[in-house]
């Protein structure tokens, strides 16, 4: 690291960016208290060789001006959280056990995202090892774990991160994180970060204090906007550009989840997010596994995910709202906020075919047009999901999707996002229909703060039609009920689910049209009356044909296909297996007929030609 304390046996230095302070001192709290002056250099930095005792585990804090002490910026741990002083980390003393480990290739990414305080009962990067197995047998090839970065106290979704260096405290610091990672590749799991790079948490949050980190140029929803364009936002852009290579470098995290880029507000001729594309381009170089950049956006710009010579910015895939947003309004019947501009099966249609609903049309939510064309970007680019931690836990109790719907269309549901033609993500337990709800929960110190939270969270609801009194964000009992109840996946009906998700992961993984085709290669359709969905598609080797009823009735459609061609039905969610009504669709076709489905029913079939398909509206 160039930032913050580079350890080493050899002689350590420390390095600070500190444009509007005059006088910066280390203050060394252990092993010994001392005091060194730090020197300034050019741009605003300081620097200092330290002392040969000044080793890991050492404390320190700094004195800016006289006037302040505070933590180190890019701290790598706080032991005592974010008030409290920085702890040198020697990152060489971790033995890594993954020298074997080839990585995930993107098209191959299927998403288990996770929240590390409420997914175990211990709460810690430890709790998470013991279920690895359990995630490697679900058949899942990345954990994604909801933020590290240390935030305030020890319930918090991780958006409040005040010490982008430092791995959070409660969940098992820096080693915790490393034994994890290691774990992860040693069962053949990739590992994603989720990083915040759009705004930092209001408490702890010192960068300020050290120099012109933020801009009153921009608002964000969450507080002031990072300096990204202005005076020295070159050294804010190599702040976080080091954090990021931090991440990939000394903790071998494969790919990072870049939170709400849409509000990371750049007007500059190379953006920010260009500038990080290209170095983890470098870091790529002598990389031996590949590391990706995902972002998450709610802007359907596909220039986030094209290739810099075609004016893009470079990143390598991005979540697909549009998806979840079509899935859930059609199984719900949800019309409130962003869901007044779906519901129709038609956009659900679209969605496979180009992953984006919106592509310069009319949104009645937003009062202006929106998005634009996809077109040439590849599938394995789109993240799809049925279920995800913003779009639980911003609901006001918190319900996952078994909360919502019946079970024959929680079947539904995860069978077309995990057979999508775009890389799924699933959220903790939704793979066995956990019912416990994911809560929206913080535990500042400052009690204004929490107040304010819990103000905020009321205000933002009041527009909506949801039943219940807001479980309050500090209240300890909302994060307790948050966590998920492992043992319900010994019992029916959460059993049956979790081998219908293990068997829709198997064929995910082993069938080539999951992850060789093209995101051409495909045709989708739909029967609005019938609220039927067909989608086709192929690759070399093979081809499939999805067919969705989405009533809450048995219904049919006819189905036309081409003389001499052979389709076998390879799954029936209604199948009694799956404790469904049972099939009524045939297990072959082999000519043009009328194929009845029963209600909220997901049907896949498998030829290993390639005629026309088509639906007869």
């Amino acid at each position: 690291m160039t930032l913050g304390v580079s350890y080493s046996p050899n002689g350590s230095v420390v390095r600070v960016w500190a444009p509007l302070v005059k006088e910066l001192v280390l203050q060394i709290i252990k092993p010994q208290r001392r005091r060194i002056v730090l020197q300034p250099q050019e741009r605003g930095y300081w620097t200092a060789k330290l002392p040969g005792d000044f080793k890991p585990g050492a404390s320190y804090l700094f004195d800016l001006d006289k006037t302040q002490t505070l933590p180190d910026p890019a701290s790598c741990f706080q032991p005592e959280g974010v008030h409290g002083p920085s702890e040198v980390v020697d990152h060489e003393q971790f033995l890594w056990a993954d020298s074997s480990w080839m990585g995930v290739a993107l098209k191959h990414m299927i998403f288990y995202e996770l929240h590390v305080g409420t997914f175990s009962t211990e709460g810690t990067f430890a709790g998470v090892m013991k279920r690895l197995k359990d995630l490697g047998d679900l058949g899942v090839t990345a954990i994604e774990l909801m933020p590290v970065a240390q935030f305030p106290g020890s319930r918090n979704w991780g958006y409040d991160g005040a010490f982008p260096f430092a791995v959070q405290n409660s969940y098992g610091g820096p080693r915790g994180l490393k034994a994890l990672v290691d774990a992860c590749h040693r069962q053949g799991l990739a590992v994603v970060l989720d990083v915040v790079y759009n705004h930092l948490g209001p408490e702890g949050n010192y960068l300020s204090r050290f120099g012109p980190y933020f801009t009153d140029r921009y608002k964000t929803p969450w507080g002031p906007a990072i300096n990204f364009d202005g005076p020295d936002s070159d050294e804010v852009r190599n702040f976080f550009i080091e954090n990021v290579l931090m991440w990939l470098r000394d903790y071998h995290i494969d790919a990072l989840r870049l939170d709400a880029v849409h509000s990371i507000l750049d007007q500059s001729a190379k953006p920010f997010l260009q500038e990080l594309a290209e170095a983890v381009r470098e870091f790529n170089r002598t990389s031996p596994f590949p590391r990706y950049l995902i972002a998450e956006s709610d802007s359907n710009d596909s220039r986030l995910i094209r290739a810099e010579q075609l004016g893009g910015l470079g990143l390598d895939a991005q979540w697909s709202d549009d998806f979840h947003h079509c899935l859930h309004a059609l199984l719900t019947g949800e019309n409130i906020g962003y869901y007044a501009d779906f519901g129709s099966l038609d956009q659900l249609a679209k969605a496979f075919r180009q992953a984006y609903v919106f592509t310069w049309d009319y949104s009645s939510a937003r009062r202006r047009h929106h998005g634009h064309s996809p077109q040439g970007c590849r599938q394995e680019q789109f993240v799809a999901c049925s279920q995800n931690h913003d779009q639980v836990g911003n609901r006001m109790m918190g319900e996952r999707l078994p909360g919502l719907v019946s079970f024959e269309s929680l079947k539904l549901a995860s069978g077309l996002t995990i057979l999508s033609p775009y890389l799924p993500l699933l959220f903790m337990g939704e793979e066995y229909g956990e019912t416990n709800p994911f809560l929206f929960f913080v535990n500042y110190e400052d009690p204004k703060l929490n107040q304010a939270v819990l103000e905020g969270r009321r205000a933002e609801f009041k527009n909506f039609d949801w039943k219940g009194e807001l479980p309050p964000p500090p209240d300890p009992s909302t994060f307790d009920q948050s966590r998920l109840q492992w043992e319900k996946r010994n019992s029916q009906p959460h059993r049956t689910l979790l081998c219908w998700y293990k068997r829709l992961l198997e064929l995910r993984r082993s069938l080539p049209v999951f992850f060789q085709g093209r995101i051409e290669d495909q045709e989708a359709s739909s029967d609005a009356k019938r609220l039927i969905l067909l989608n086709r598609r192929w690759c070399a080797q093979q081809q499939i044909l999805l067919i969705a009823n989405f009533q809450e009735a048995e219904q049919s459609t006819k189905i036309s296909i081409p003389n001499g061609s052979i389709w076998k039905k390879t799954l029936d969610s209604s199948a009694q297996e799956w404790k469904g009504p049972g099939p009524l669709s045939p297990q072959e076709i082999t000519k043009t007929q009328e194929i009845r489905l029963a209600a909220r029913c997901m049907v896949l079939y498998q030829s290993p030609l390639n005629p026309t398909i088509s639906q007869d509206v």
